[in-house]
């Protein structure tokens, strides 16, 4: 990653001296986007660093929820460069520009050979959406530079001015769409929306426990990008506190086929006998 800081460096002042020289806005929105590029990734860093720090008394589920944090800026800045390029795109086309390609095409080239050893620097590690979000902006450079050289062999041979604001607008929309979808699940995470399970075949699993007469309330939630919690009530007959701490285990045991990570089981004897998974929700639903 700290590798790829480096060439995404070089790649933005090299693009902004060529943009600027060039009068390319294809050229110059790619130096934009290795610039946030930068920034994702030192953010990342720093994140995938302070994640790993001990939980506190006042933090006490640790600082995991640091990385989902960067992977949100990092995808609403790219949503807003996004826009700003789809507005400077359109005024290229109403006021067209003279491109220099003999100052645009070497420095295109040049920018798409450091993004694509970025990504392959990275591309064994794009796991979690902090680091995935960092992999996108690269891999989206990396496409942008490939669009900004056809643009650029386009303008050189056949005079088409037009094709540097469609390279841009075609940049712009890529990482954009992308971005989204980032943004919105780590909206999801910090919401603590519930993780995609099962929850019937959940209650399916708990209440084939020996013992367990019905499983109900259930709430999930994500800490950070593949830390599961879950709780749940479970009715059980009057028993000694020895099995009952068997019947918790086994509940643990089975939960972790799901994918969760941290459970807590409530047990019950005469009490919330509704069975409801979800009350709040199923409540609303029938109102």
């Amino acid at each position: 990653m700290l590798a790829s800081v480096v060439l995404n460096v070089a790649i933005t002042v090299a693009e902004v001296v060529g943009g600027v020289l060039s009068g390319s806005l294809a050229l110059f929105s790619d130096s934009i986007h290795n610039l946030s590029d930068t920034i994702s990734l030192l953010a990342s860093y720093f994140a995938m660093k302070v994640g790993k720090k001990s939980a506190t008394k006042k933090y006490t589920f640790g600082y995991k929820r640091a990385e989902i944090l960067v992977a949100l800026f990092n995808s609403a800045l790219l949503i807003g460069i996004s826009a700003f390029l789809v507005l400077e795109a359109f005024r290229r086309f109403r006021s067209p520009e003279v491109i220099k390609t003999e100052i645009m095409l070497p420095v295109a080239i040049i920018g798409l050979v450091a993004n694509l050893l970025s990504v392959l620097l990275l591309h064994e590690h794009a796991h979690g959406l902090n680091v995935r979000s960092a992999y996108l902006h690269l891999l989206g450079d990396t496409l942008s530079s490939v669009a900004v050289v056809i643009g650029g062999l386009l303008i050189r041979f056949y005079r088409v001015e037009w094709v540097d604001p469609l390279v841009t607008l075609l940049i712009a929309f890529y990482i954009g769409s992308e971005s989204y979808k980032v943004l919105r699940e780590s909206v999801d995470v910090l919401m603590e929306a519930s993780p995609e399970l099962n929850l019937d075949a959940i209650k399916v699993e708990l209440e084939s426990i020996p013992g367990v007469k019905n499983a109900h309330h259930f709430h999930a939630w994500r800490i950070g990008e593949k830390e599961v919690h879950f709780e749940c009530h479970l009715a059980v007959e009057d028993m000694p506190l020895s099995k009952a701490q068997r019947i918790i285990d086994e509940a643990e045991e089975r939960l972790r086929k799901f994918g969760i990570t941290h459970v807590t089981v409530q047990l019950e004897v005469n009490r919330c006998e509704s069975g409801l998974l979800c009350p709040e929700v199923e409540k609303e639903s029938q109102a």
